[in-house]
């Protein structure tokens, strides 16, 4: 599979502040990839750095297996690192047209692109009399009028209400479906879950975990038991080889799992030991919980 974009020990400091920490991650073709942090956790600045309006103080990137130069490569990304900055008077295909026309590519994507972001009805209409959510969707066409192979989107759902950011989601499922390679930095677990196939996490510049988001939610899952005798059950639950930490929530035991078990064989293995369940669930974790795992033991 080809690699978009690889990032190696990369560096950012400003003063004492460690923005970016060494880090380093792959962005393979074909893929949604969400960096995922807090507000301050590096997020822009990593995006900054690889779309060249942010030096770098050590470390490497290279795009498209390293066989363009960055100034080459930057031809096929498109990006939205900032709020969108059109001229208020200027309707949405005069904005477009001046932006082919400062980027030299052919203006005759236009139309194409007005649709897939649900706007070509408001072609003619002015930039001033945009919601939010439209604006936000007018900075997506303009960032693909080139044909990106890949797309970079700074917190694309910021400040929009829940309608706006239920457009803008699917039109970033739609785009991928056709084969674009995104990468979005979002500090919405929400975002990423419903997005993203997969996540990068950072804190304090520093990578928590990167992989697949089906991955981190379903590697570990945890039990919710009850018994008549919880005392009994939870002596039966710590001897076991694939449950962790137990606590216990009203008459509820919380049975982490360290490795896979089904439902039927730890109702079996309690049986066979006297134990009658009046409760079983098996969950696995949100990528919310598992993100406050993450970040609360590191």
């Amino acid at each position: 599979m080809e690699t978009i974009l690889s990032i190696k020990n990369l560096d950012k400091k400003y003063g004492k502040v460690h923005a970016v920490n060494n880090l380093s991650f792959d962005i393979q073709k074909g893929n949604v990839y969400g960096i995922l942090g807090p507000n301050g956790s590096g997020k822009s600045t990593t995006l900054g750095i690889v779309l060249n309006v942010v030096n770098k103080n050590s470390g490497n990137f290279s795009w498209f297996n390293g066989k363009l130069s960055t100034h080459e490569a930057l031809k096929k990304v498109g990006a939205i690192i900032e709020r969108p900055n059109f001229y208020p008077y200027m309707t949405a295909v005069q904005n477009l047209q001046l932006i082919c026309k400062i980027k030299g590519i052919s203006s005759n994507k236009i139309e194409e692109k007005l649709k897939i972001v649900n706007l070509f009805d408001r072609r003619k209409s002015k930039f001033n009399t945009y919601s939010l959510g439209m604006k936000q969707r007018l900075a997506i066409a303009s960032a693909l009028l080139n044909d990106p192979e890949i797309l970079i989107l700074d917190e694309p759902t910021n400040g929009l209400d829940p309608q706006g950011i239920h457009e803008i989601r699917q039109i970033i499922k739609d785009i991928a479906k056709n084969g674009t390679t995104i990468l979005l930095a979002s500090h919405l677990l929400d975002e990423v879950e419903k997005v993203c196939t997969h996540v990068l996490i950072i804190r304090n510049g520093i990578k928590l975990y990167s992989g697949k988001v089906d991955e981190l939610t379903t590697t570990r899952g945890f039990f919710e038991l009850s018994s008549e005798n919880n005392n009994e059950l939870i002596k039966l639950l710590d001897n076991h080889p694939c449950i962790g930490n137990i606590k216990k929530e009203n008459d509820i035991l919380i049975a982490q799992l360290t490795s896979d078990l089904s439902s039927s064989e730890i109702n079996k293995f309690l049986f066979k030991n006297n134990v009658i369940l009046s409760h079983l669930v098996k969950r696995k974790p949100s990528l919310e919980q598992q993100f406050l795992d993450l970040t609360s033991n590191n």
